[in-house]
């Protein structure tokens, strides 16, 4: 009897063991699961796929770069060709991410191509990375727009300094919006790129316009409806301002933004490549 008992005993005593021992290895496993799953989500708020790896575009410099205080509180990027050329400038205005190393990179790839780019810092510093962060930083802009303004003239400034003679105003989605602005308030932007950004179609402001526009849009961009970009375009040419108004099918808003779920390749390179081409005939064709 006693055997039996004390044979019952330790089979108990085997089982709990081995119980306690699966249900180690459950919890060991479901922690696993969670690691995979911080790592995965870790890993796509820390990395956000560039412009710059996603167009092809043959450098024709190389390039140097620096950081630039061109303004109060405001260090912008700086990037250039190693050239005695005399070479255009570009304004490069962040989205509302802000001055992030996609827009960075973006500014060495157009540095690449013969241009002297400054891309300017609107939020002091700052950076986005959840869109609730950016949406506070470019509400913050929007609330003072002079400050922008006069950042942006400062950044000009920085650009004469570096005796660059033509220049132009480039930016994206918040960007976008600001490089209108820039245009509308200062009168030594010598053209204008607006990638869906939005627009102004007041005539008396327009008319203050006196270069060429170039607009890359998408025709399913429900932020800037296209009846706003088309009264835009209207009223560019009843104004007889030259421009080049591009709407793209089938794309939404930030459809140049890889990081995004609007991100269309295809239409991507085709609009950096007539970037490129509004750039070479309305700065590099045209002097002053």
């Amino acid at each position: 009897m006693f055997s039996m008992r004390a044979f019952i005993t330790t089979l108990k005593q085997k089982l709990y063991k081995k119980q306690d021992f699966i249900m180690n290895m459950k919890k060991i496993f479901v922690i696993i699961i969670l690691i995979i799953a911080m790592v995965i989500i870790l890993s796509t708020q820390l990395y956000r796929p560039k412009n710059i790896d996603m167009i092809e575009t043959e450098d024709r410099y190389d390039i140097t770069t620096e950081d630039a205080t061109y303004y109060t509180n405001a260090k912008g990027f700086f990037a250039q060709p190693t050239t005695q050329e005399q070479v255009p400038g570009v304004i490069m205005i962040h989205e509302w991410w802000g001055l992030n190393e996609n827009i960075k990179e973006m500014a060495k790839k157009l540095a690449s191509q013969g241009y002297k780019v400054l891309a300017v810092d609107l939020y002091n510093g700052e950076v986005a990375t959840e869109a609730k962060k950016a949406q506070e930083l470019s509400s913050r802009v929007r609330e003072n727009p002079d400050e922008a303004i006069n950042n942006m003239k400062a950044a000009i400034a920085y650009l004469k300094e570096k005796q660059v003679k033509n220049i132009a105003s480039l930016g994206w989605c918040f960007g976008g919006q600001q490089s209108l602005q820039i245009t509308l308030n200062d009168q030594n932007i010598d053209a204008t790129i607006i990638y869906y950004g939005s627009l102004v179609t007041d005539q008396e402001q327009l008319k203050k316009i006196n270069h060429p526009i170039l607009g890359i849009f998408g025709a399913e961009d429900t932020s800037i409806p296209i009846e706003t970009v088309r009264q835009f375009e209207n009223t560019l040419n009843e104004l007889d301002i030259q421009n080049e108004i591009h709407i793209y099918e089938d794309v939404g808003h930030a459809f140049a933004n890889p990081s995004g779920t609007n991100y269309a390749q295809k239409e991507t390179e085709d609009a950096w490549k007539k970037t490129l081409e509004f750039l070479e005939n309305n700065l590099k064709n045209t002097e002053k």
